[in-house]
């Protein structure tokens, strides 16, 4: 089994390093590291999910992983990788958000034992801290000239009529601080981040080092993308939760098993901790055979379990071979609503079912077909489906024998248009 330096370096999750050892030295030394997380949300997202990992993989080879929550700096925002100042958050609103985000975090990580992961919230040594003591004890470290230099900063005031706020360029100071008193409080000595961080990553270094005269490291990991460029974890129907109630763990499992040929290699080694053989293996099945999407749905199988588990893993499975298959009758209700969450939805009365619901009028009061004339048209040439059974016959009729999970029943015109029909 390869060491954890073999391992970064295979999966390509080496960006930048702030000496060049530093890889070999994670596997010589024992060390604490953090990453940090912002709580704008209740629920991390699958932007989240490497660095996640990485902790996950630092822990797994030895060294203690520390999962630091902004409460405090998620108040400010971070001005990397954003193009316009973010609105800020109330007290009450990061404090909801952090108890949204601890039990994901614990998925991933073992916070039992004495070397066991730390979850700390920035807010607990930040807020006390006064202005004064602020500018004594961080500010006069830095110049002006170092900040504006950071790419982070320099990106936005060369964007014409953004320019940055006093507040979020003085974030990088507040994450310095953040690294100098986790260096303090537990010995921690790395910080890992995506390589927007690398300016804010750098400030701890310098500080730790001028303030402690000690050796402190960073590490980032490349910025996940989408095969064409564009950035990773959007949807059209927006941002891919980690949280159940917001993004389900069929949908969450549809959004991987949609990646492309080009990416899917890349997000094996990022958000799987597949062997590298199993790995190889998926990557000359993609190149050979793409057309069974094996990798895509090995990776599905593989995120959806790291983040939802086992069980939640299986359903997705279950119900996407049934949306794809002959019939969806052997799905059960939180299955089937996870399946057709997106889908539109109509109630009728349970008593139309008692002489039976005719299938074309069904197919037109749910709005899949304009007309009766052309409902039958679609029966007739094959294009209608009770519960992904294709019917023919003109004089279908819906009744208590096609309920599914005892009140459903979906419909479907062609290939992808469905309704899903309640009937209370």
């Amino acid at each position: 089994m390869p060491g954890l330096a073999a391992d970064l370096e295979f999966r390509g999750l080496v960006h930048q390093v702030s000496e060049p050892d530093l890889v070999t030295r994670l596997e010589r030394d024992r060390l604490v590291a953090y990453s940090g997380f912002d709580p704008s949300a209740d629920s991390l997202h699958v932007g989240h999910l490497l660095q996640l990992c990485d902790l996950r993989r630092l822990q797994e080879a030895g060294h203690r992983p520390i999962a630091l929550a902004g409460g405090a700096t998620g108040l400010i925002g971070d001005p990397g990788g954003k193009s316009e100042e973010r609105n800020l958050l109330s007290d009450g609103e990061v404090e909801a958000n952090l108890e949204g985000i601890r039990p994901q975090l614990e998925r991933f990580l073992d916070f039992s034992g004495a070397r066991g992961a730390l979850l700390v919230n920035n807010a607990d040594w930040l807020r006390p801290l006064s202005l004064f003591d602020f500018l004594r004890d961080v500010g006069k470290h830095f110049t002006v000239n170092q900040m504006v230099a950071k790419e982070s900063v320099r990106a936005r005031l060369e964007r014409e009529g953004a320019g940055i706020s006093y507040t979020e360029f003085s974030y990088m100071l507040l994450q310095a601080a953040d690294f100098l008193h986790l260096f303090d409080a537990y010995g921690c000595r790395l910080q890992l981040g995506g390589s927007d961080q690398w300016g804010n990553i750098t400030a701890g270094i310098d500080l730790i080092r001028r303030v402690r005269h000690e050796a402190a490291w960073g590490l980032t990991t490349p910025l996940v993308l989408k095969a064409d460029g564009t950035k990773f974890g959007k949807t059209e129907s927006g941002t891919v939760w980690l949280d159940a109630g917001r993004t389900s763990p069929y949908q969450l499992y549809q959004f991987f098993l949609r990646t492309e040929d080009e990416a899917v290699g890349t997000y094996l080694r990022y958000f799987t901790f597949l062997p590298h053989e199993r790995i190889l293996e998926l990557d000359r099945l993609t190149e050979e055979h793409p057309e069974r999407r094996e990798a895509a749905r090995a990776l599905a199988r593989e995120v959806v379990t790291l983040v939802h588990g086992e069980k939640a893993t299986s359903r997705a499975e279950q119900a996407a071979a049934a949306l794809f298959g002959e019939s969806v009758t052997g799905l059960d209700e939180a299955a089937l609503l996870e399946v057709f969450a997106d889908a539109p939805a109509t109630t009728l009365s349970r008593a139309r079912l008692a002489e039976g619901a005719g299938l074309v009028d069904l197919l037109v009061e749910t709005g899949l077909v304009p007309t009766k004339s052309r409902a039958r048209a679609v029966v007739e040439q094959g294009g209608a489906y009770v519960n992904n059974a294709p019917s023919r016959d003109l004089d279908r009729r819906v009744d208590d024998r096609d309920l599914v999970a005892g009140r459903y029943v979906v419909l479907r015109r062609g290939r992808r248009e469905y309704h899903l029909v309640r009937f209370e």
